[in-house]
């Protein structure tokens, strides 16, 4: 009579690839789920991937931690392989693979280093358009649009001629990272840009907006070259497209005057933890008109004065 042999349970591995599938179904982007895969293949070296999933004790994952750190990671590194295991332990919690869970771990509050008045305004200063290729061009009105923005750059990879209403001065988001549909103003200055822009790239309402020079959508790694070359020629050394999201946030918030809420529609976040965020690095929205709003202000008014006594 043949045996029945015991099957074993799952890897963290291999559970692991379950999860990704279950993330793939709900509709993660690609980009996610390299991110995640990278996580488990960088958590790999602090913790054994091998192991069952249900042999997996709560000492292992603070043993990891502890590896990381030790190894000298930094703590927003830390932070973002936690993020990841816990959306991991908390899918096999749904399916009852495991009960164990993970803390997130504490981040460091850090200032985001800005595009500077002085840089903008180099980067902002219009390319001669009877010498300059169609890319510097592209990318002179791609910089202006993320300033006037502050959307993401698969936000920018994604737009089409048909999503930008001249007319009533918009821009519709066909890509979102939360996948929500979003309508964005174009100011004034913006949308003088694009219409000669227009003119230069010509296409189909189809077509994308800001094109390679074949006519054919930017890669996700042709848009970052493109604004490395861009900033560099120019003399500007910082190079990030992020941060170009995170300068829109700083001037929207302290320089324009702009509050978190519309700041989160603008941003395109699901909740205000993320304009929060921006708020408190910034020291936005809770010092602004401070002696309008704060009561002590308000009950001894504008003139009080220090008596000195005798």
């Amino acid at each position: 009579m043949t045996k029945i042999k015991m099957k074993h349970a799952a890897t963290v591995e291999e559970t692991f690839k379950d999860f990704l599938t279950s993330r793939k179904v709900k509709g993660l982007s690609e980009k996610t789920l390299k991110t995640y895969t990278f996580h488990l293949q960088a958590a790999s070296k602090h913790l054994d991937i091998h192991t069952d999933i249900t042999d997996l004790k709560k000492q292992d994952l603070d043993n990891m931690i502890s590896s990381m750190r030790d190894s000298g990671l930094s703590t927003n590194a830390i932070n973002s392989y936690t993020r990841t295991f816990k959306s991991f332990f908390s899918w096999c919690n749904s399916e009852g693979i495991t009960g164990l869970n993970i803390k997130l771990y504490k981040t460091e509050e850090t200032v985001k280093e800005t595009y500077t008045d002085a840089e903008l305004k180099i980067l902002l200063k219009k390319p001669d358009t009877r010498k300059c290729t169609f890319a510097e061009f592209r990318d002179w009105v791609i910089i202006n649009f993320l300033l006037n923005s502050g959307c993401r750059a698969a936000t920018v990879r994604a737009i089409q001629i048909r999503d930008v209403d001249m007319d009533n001065r918009i821009v519709y988001y066909r890509h979102t990272k939360n996948k929500k549909a979003q309508v964005i103003p174009l100011c004034t200055s913006m949308t003088a840009i694009l219409r000669e822009y227009l003119k230069v790239r010509g296409g189909e309402p189809s077509d994308y907006l800001f094109c390679a020079e074949k006519g054919t959508q930017l890669t996700e790694a042709g848009l970052r070259q493109s604004i490395v070359r861009y900033n560099q020629r120019r003399g500007v050394q910082k190079t990030s497209i992020h941060l170009f999201r995170h300068t829109f946030a700083r001037k929207y918030l302290i320089d324009c005057g702009g509050d978190a809420f519309t700041l989160q529609r603008l941003l395109g976040h699901s909740t205000l933890n993320m304009t929060k965020h921006y708020c408190a690095i910034y020291d936005a929205d809770i010092t602004k008109n401070y002696d309008r709003l704060s009561p002590l202000a308000q009950i001894k008014g504008d003139n009080t004065r220090i008596k000195m006594g005798k």
